[in-house]
């Protein structure tokens, strides 16, 4: 593993949302993809990555559904209570990971309604990362308008210097709890938090084919990108 990553690693999962975009009338991470639920592909995917000691998973306290999950008893699962907002939830799961695993462990926050991360773009995360933490994350290839609060074009933006923020995202356990403190209206991803806090992640090149399930029209997309993912065994079947 990366030198920089000196102590165990750990993976956070929040997922206490409740979906209401998707219109189900429950969580989005229940939802069937080929068979399984979402929340299961995702989480056999990052537990059959074998350098991940353990998954913090953290849900609703009032959730019906996670404990009908076989998954939700794997022995290197763990459920913490969820929060008001994803990054509350994270804050739990991360002050989770320390208890355990002590100040030196490192954690990756990886969403729950992105079931198809391959094992190849986590190693990558893992290899890549420096003292500051990393993100995988996409190049823009659309060409970019800044909005003026009426709703015209206020600006085109160099797309040159626009990623798109994907998950996992890498940082020491330690210092994104520091991170996760004070007012977290503004923090959409672990990033952003470590970024008020004056770090600067890295960015690492992932897949198209991570997405996060949304809207319902993702869930087509999510289906043709996991059958492609299977005939070409670019994801699930690889030697870890």
């Amino acid at each position: 593993m990366n030198p920089v990553i000196s102590g165990p690693l750990y993976a956070v999962v929040p997922a206490a949302g409740v979906g209401s975009r998707m219109g189900a009338g429950f969580p989005k991470q229940y939802l069937s993809l080929a068979g399984q639920t979402l929340a299961e592909h995702t989480l056999n995917r990052l537990l059959s990555f074998a350098p991940i000691h353990k998954v913090v998973v953290a849900v609703s306290a009032d959730d019906p559904w996670w404990p009908t999950l076989a998954v939700s008893g794997h022995p290197r699962i763990q459920t913490v209570a969820g929060g008001d907002t994803r990054a509350d939830s994270v804050r739990n799961g991360v002050a989770a990971v320390l208890d355990e695993g002590g100040a030196d462990a490192w954690v990756l926050v990886h969403d729950m309604a992105r079931p198809l991360i391959r094992l190849s773009d986590i190693q990558s995360l893992l290899d890549q990362t420096g003292p500051q933490g990393a993100i995988l994350a996409l190049p823009v290839v659309d060409t970019i308008k800044q909005a003026a609060e009426e709703k015209h074009i206020a600006a085109t933006l160099d797309r040159a210097h626009i990623w798109r923020a994907l998950t996992p995202q890498l940082f020491p356990a330690q210092a994104l709890l520091a991170a996760l403190q004070g007012d977290l209206a503004t923090i959409t991803d672990e990033a952003s938090a470590m970024e008020r806090d004056g770090w600067q992640p890295g960015l690492v090149a992932g897949h198209s084919d991570n997405i996060k399930i949304t809207v319902p029209d993702d869930l087509p997309l999510a289906r043709f990108y996991l059958s492609r993912q299977q005939s070409d065994d670019s994801s699930e079947g690889e030697p870890w």
